[in-house]
């Protein structure tokens, strides 16, 4: 299970993603209102998480979410997207229990 962080500055949540058993070493991205303003990847394939950067921009987190879940890589049974799309769900999770 990837760890997420989250910060809160003017609308805008910094979400940290420190994913397990991929190449990347950390995930940061920026969302305001469930929609991706940035993202950077540290570690991993930088043409494919840059790839996936572009991709993401502008979309909504639960989109993403649907899009990314259990994309496999080589035999690991994970993936940098499957990763995110896990840091991610866990964001919205928490986001949903701060408001119940």
């Amino acid at each position: 299970m990837s760890e997420i962080k989250v910060e809160s500055e003017n609308g805008i949540d910094t979400l940290q993603i420190v994913p397990q058993g991929v190449c990347s070493r950390l995930m940061q991205l920026k969302i305001k209102d469930n929609l991706i303003l940035d993202a950077e990847f540290i570690g991993g394939c930088s043409g494919n998480l840059g790839g996936i950067k572009i991709l993401i921009l502008g979309m909504d987190v639960n989109d993403v979410v649907k899009k990314l879940m259990d994309i496999p890589c080589g035999n690991r049974g994970t993936s940098c997207p499957d990763q995110l799309a896990r840091g991610l769900k866990s964001y919205i999770e928490q986001k949903q229990a701060v408001r119940a």
